[in-house]
């Protein structure tokens, strides 16, 4: 694993944390399903990074980190009375997941709300990654973490003594699933694929082995198409998102693990794509034959290349994976805790609210964690001992 040197720029109340030698996006998964009407959000899909707050920027461009700021910006720790002018405000912190100017703004706009709902200075804190964050709730850098997916969940409970206190919800369900997809049909498709309209968008795209039916309705649930799965080889080469991702890496190793008996560390040739639109154009471009990321990541390429549907068929599905969530640090006492929670309900209540959880993470509702779920996300990351961290 590489060791990046780590700076932290801030923008206002906009606390960037970006690392050296190159920014890999590591993104967690936001999508969700009403009998399969998934949503999902626009994912990194280069190394130039755009985040703007008002008329400020950060750029990172290429493999090389050059920070350009538009604005007067100092560096700073995040610890200064210019950064909190009472001294006491709350530090809510965000996992990147855009691949456009977005982030900034929308963090800014969540943030906004939730100081009027707490009637306390909330600052934003946007962290390179799963573990990042994990980190910055370890350190008291974070007071409260947004956009934690199931593996990292649990990390930041088990390491950083974290208390969960919300999960998103989209269209009705907790859950979303990986996606396994392919260039080559007729290898991994066991019947004729479905053309159906995407989750989102109504872009026509290509599914077979039950992910889709004759009558363009998405399976309920997974895992699907598991006899295909079982069709891949030893030492394949398989287009994963990234080492901290659940629906990107965890789940999909872990199932086949599961039907193979594949050691996910030696009997698969892993290539990390660094996200979820990154894993899909992997395969797009015949790079790799067979890819994974969270439902269905593929629209978010649409734009940029308007056969990704019938070029990457989805042949399978990994079993329902928890959605992401919010947790609070240790040191946040149990009424300030309570109040946090509270004033997120009431945000995700209120018609601007749901608008900005909306635009951040394509969250629809909030709801009570499902310890229980996030207890067999944590079963998966154990199994990979060291290589969870």
């Amino acid at each position: 694993m590489s060791h990046f040197h780590h700076t932290t720029f801030m923008t206002s109340t906009v606390i960037i944390s970006v690392t050296g030698e190159h920014l890999a996006l590591h993104q967690e998964e936001y999508p969700g399903r009403l009998d399969r009407a998934r949503v999902l959000g626009s994912h990194h899909e280069g190394m130039e990074l755009h985040m703007h707050r008002n008329t400020r920027s950060a750029f990172v461009v290429g493999g090389a980190l050059a920070l350009a700021l538009t604005s007067c910006v100092s560096e700073d720790n995040g610890d200064s009375e210019e950064d909190s002018p009472d001294g006491d405000a709350l530090v809510l912190g965000f996992i990147p997941s855009q691949d456009d100017d977005q982030l900034v703004e929308d963090a800014s706009e969540i943030s906004e709300q939730l100081s009027e709902h707490l009637d306390r200075d909330v600052d934003d804190y946007i962290t390179d990654g799963f573990a990042g964050m994990v980190t910055a709730l370890q350190t008291g850098q974070v007071d409260v973490a947004m956009g934690l997916g199931p593996v990292v969940f649990t990390q930041a409970i088990d390491q950083a003594d974290a208390q969960p206190i919300l999960q998103s919800e989209r269209f009705g369900s907790d859950t979303y699933v990986t996606q396994w997809f392919t260039n080559d049909p007729d290898t991994y498709c066991l019947d004729e694929p479905v053309e159906a309209p995407s989750p989102q968008d109504d872009i026509d795209m290509l599914y077979c082995n039950g992910v889709v039916d004759e009558d363009g309705n998405f399976a309920e649930e997974g895992p699907v198409g598991e006899d295909a799965l079982e069709l891949i080889e030893e030492g394949e080469t398989i287009s994963f998102v990234d080492e901290g991702s659940a629906s990107g890496y965890f789940y999909p190793a872990t199932q086949l693990r599961e039907l193979n008996g594949f050691d996910p560390f030696n009997d698969i040739d892993a290539q990390f794509a660094g996200g979820h639109p990154q894993s899909v154009q992997n395969v797009y471009e015949g790079e790799i034959a067979v890819g994974v990321s969270f439902d269905d990541a593929r629209e978010s390429l649409y734009e940029e290349f308007d056969d990704i549907g019938e070029e990457v068929v989805v042949f399978a599905w990994s079993e329902n994976i928890p959605n992401d969530g919010i947790a609070v640090g240790e040191h946040v006492d149990e009424d300030e805790t309570e109040e946090i929670k509270t004033a997120f309900e009431d945000m995700a209540a209120s018609e601007e609210g749901e608008a900005a959880l909306n635009d951040i993470y394509d969250i629809t509702g909030l709801v009570d964690v499902d310890l229980d779920a996030l207890e067999t996300a944590r079963e998966v990351a154990d199994d990979f001992g060291d290589e969870a961290q």
